[in-house]
């Protein structure tokens, strides 16, 4: 009987699949496409559940790419046609940023302005991006990355304030869409797209307020839970809330600190007139809402505080602003006239700003009415059951709009390009730390998604109310909003590389980590070489260059540094084609010169301006050179 149930207890096992046998593979891959099945299904179901907000993005996203478009498909080939040295310093930051993959990266660089090299907390250098895009520069070049940059910009900062509004706000989706684009893509935005990256990465604006709403509300004993009640003090999402708050703010510091500056003071101010409009709620939250705004601050401090010391303090550091307010300041008129980059704009428009990257203000009087109008209409609404509150929020972005383009027109007052003697409000801030650095027409930006919230509020109680301010509210705003529809940015073919950059043969005469130095040197006016330094990757460094440092008067800020006697020697050959008759003096000079910037190579490549008289000179300044390519070379 033993013997029986042995046998068959053997008999069983031989039976029996092995782990790793067809029957387990089997039941193992029966298990995972079922796995596939129920997240396709999850996924499908939340593609149908925010179908609307996914074609919104999808047509911001298509929005950008068109007005983007010039630089596609060969964006090594193409530059924005309106501000194309900006573009070429801009892909110069991407490519240093872009070293920090590589483990070569510190915030005082030596890969411009060899040797004192440059301090790029001071400049704009939009290092989280660079980090953040390194794949991408490195795999398929700067320019790439820049182009991907310009139209992810717009599309990014559009949707982030559609999802704001339709989240915190709870506006209907067509109100949101039209207050996120404005806010998105409107005249300024699209003006800063001419290669101010550092302005136009404003995506974290719309979180940094959700954070800041969210905070708030934490702090409000009478917030409402799930259900209905008074929640009373949330300590865990006062909590989150500073964190993500100290994050945001940090990481944007490292994108666009002017971004930061401009958000900062227009929360601050529509913090002071909401507390002024809403006193209980004051009452009621600010010791929570001040106690987790100071541990969001001192986070923030921790983690940017040795950066910011840096940039005024550190190597090559400043401590001023460089930019003369009265020079970046709005003219009246600006406000309601039309963008030259916006479908109903005249190239006249232009002599009323510095710039075609500086159209701020440029919003027209069609929008500028309605957007009064609407502030009207929204101020003198009563409360409603559904939507209590509103009046502050409208308040708020009143006055702070106000202030912010009062700001904008700078110490002087300016209409229709006559300076008068009439002061303007940012006279009072003359002078100030931190405050001097900014541009005051940029002050501007700030009315945009005050504005497109506006716009948003009063859309949304148009939509859920009755009667002809159904269709009227937003039909007026569709109007208004046409004639600032941007148009594309105008673009160009940009000069190829030389093919002694193109094809890498600066390697036989710069050896890793060495520098070059190009003929003509690069220039604020004309950094064209540093294109060479991006195609390169920042692999080699180049003196002198288009950067702020402290070489100004008494070491303030200036924009570039002194020309050393051979490179303005050299400058002016390319500018005249004559080349001089060189002395002894000269050429010790040249050999100093040489020695100060620990040159590797001296080139001059056959497309440089009077190529051959830059050759001459080199000549009699180094001996005979090394053909190498299409350039000339020389090791001093």
């Amino acid at each position: 009987m033993t013997s029986t149930a042995a046998t068959s207890a053997e008999a069983g096992r031989g039976d029996a699949s092995p782990p790793d046998g067809p029957a387990a593979r089997e039941g193992r891959s029966a298990r995972w496409l079922a796995a596939v099945d129920r997240y396709r299904a999850r996924l499908f179901a939340a593609v149908v559940r925010h179908r609307a907000d996914l074609l919104v993005a999808l047509f911001f996203v298509l929005l950008a790419g068109w007005l983007t478009h010039g630089l596609w498909p060969d964006p090594g080939r193409r530059v924005l046609a309106l501000n194309p040295a900006d573009q070429a310093l801009y892909e110069w930051f991407l490519a240093v940023d872009a070293r920090a993959l590589l483990g070569d990266f510190g915030l005082l660089t030596e890969k411009l302005n060899a040797p004192d090299g440059v301090n790029l907390m001071t400049n704009t250098t939009v290092i989280a991006l660079g980090i953040a895009f390194a794949p991408v520069t490195l795999l398929f070049g700067a320019p790439v990355t820049f182009a991907l940059l310009a139209a992810a910009n717009l599309a990014g900062t559009a949707i982030a304030w559609h999802l704001l509004f339709t989240r915190v706000l709870r506006a209907r989706r067509l109100a949101a869409a039209l207050g996120a684009g404005l806010a998105g893509f409107g005249p300024g935005m699209v003006s800063q797209t001419n290669s101010h990256l550092h302005m136009t990465a404003q995506w974290l604006v719309p979180v940094i307020v959700w954070l800041v709403v969210r905070l708030l509300r934490a702090a409000d004993p009478a917030t409402p839970g799930p259900d209905g009640r008074p929640a009373g003090l949330d300590r865990r999402r006062l909590l989150t809330s500073s964190l993500g708050l100290a994050v945001a703010v940090s990481t944007q510091i490292f994108v666009g600190e002017e971004v930061v500056f401009l958000a900062a003071v227009t929360l601050i101010v529509m913090t002071l007139t909401y507390a002024v409009a809403d006193r209980p709620l004051v009452r009621r939250a600010l010791p929570g809402f001040a106690g987790g705004l100071l541990v969001a601050a001192g986070l923030s401090l921790v983690a940017v505080g040795y950066p910011l010391w840096f940039q005024f303090a550190g190597p090559q550091g400043v401590a001023d602003g460089m930019f003369s307010p009265y020079y970046f300041s709005a003219d009246l008129a600006s406000w309601w006239t039309f963008s030259p980059l916006s479908v109903a704009g005249d190239a006249e428009a232009a002599r009323l700003t510095t710039g075609p990257a500086e159209y701020n203000t440029f919003l027209g009087w069609p929008l500028l009415l309605v957007t009064v109008a609407g502030t009207g209409w929204l101020l003198t609404a009563g409360r409603t059951p559904d939507r209590p509150g509103r009046r502050p929020l409208v308040l708020a972005c009143l006055v702070a709009a106000l202030l912010m383009g009062a700001l904008s027109l700078g110490p002087d007052l300016v209409v229709d390009g006559d300076r008068t003697a009439v002061p303007g409000p940012y006279a009072l801030l003359l002078g100030l730390p931190v405050v001097d650095g900014a541009l005051p027409m940029r002050f501007a930006l700030a009315v945009l998604p005050l504005a497109g919230t506006i716009l948003t509020l009063a859309v949304d109680r148009a939509l859920r109310g009755g009667g002809p301010a159904r269709r009227i509210v937003p039909a007026a705003v569709v109007v208004a909003l046409l004639p600032v529809l941007p148009t594309p940015l105008p673009t160009a073919d940009r000069p190829p590389l030389p093919e002694f950059v193109a094809g890498g043969h600066w390697r036989e005469c710069v050896p890793p980590g060495g520098v070059l130095v190009p003929v003509p040197l690069p220039t604020p006016k004309e950094p064209w070489p540093m294109r060479w330094a991006a195609a390169a990757d920042a692999e080699f460094a180049l003196p002198e260059g288009f950067f702020i440092g402290p070489y100004g008067r008494g070491g303030t800020a200036a924009m570039g540094t002194f020309k050393r006697p051979t490179s303005a020697l050299l400058a002016d050959v390319a500018k005249n084609g004559v080349p001089p008759l060189v002395d002894d003096a000269q050429r010790e000079r040249a050999a100093r010169d040489a020695d100060f910037w620990g040159a590797s190579c001296v080139a001059v490549t056959d497309d440089a301006p009077h190529a051959g008289s830059l050759r001459d000179t080199l000549e009699q300044l180094y001996g005979p050179g090394t053909r190498i390519a299409d350039a000339w070379t020389w090791r001093p």
